[in-house]
């Protein structure tokens, strides 16, 4: 009987465990989606760019703005640029 409840312990941590290292690995793989999205938009932003004299380096920073704020990232990014 002592084995029967050791192993219910047993399964009950283990799965809160799992709940609980599954949110940041979660929070983690958004950043990264979000990240590679913001690099297709600066890709994008600086293909046509090009056009008109604009272009916004990536790294991580640029990325990560993008990917962030969306479509307001970009529009700052590109702000940002024409200032500096």
């Amino acid at each position: 009987m002592r084995l029967i409840g050791y192993f219910l312990i047993t399964i009950i941590v283990m799965y809160i465990l799992v709940k609980i290292f599954s949110w940041p690995i979660k929070i983690l793989g958004k950043l990264i989606i979000n990240g590679l999205l913001g690099v297709i938009l600066l890709m994008l932003v600086n293909l046509f760019g090009k056009y008109i004299g604009i272009h916004i380096a990536i790294n991580a920073a640029t990325a990560l703005i993008a990917g962030f704020f969306g479509v307001p990232g970009i529009i700052f990014l590109i702000i940002f640029k024409m200032i500096l």
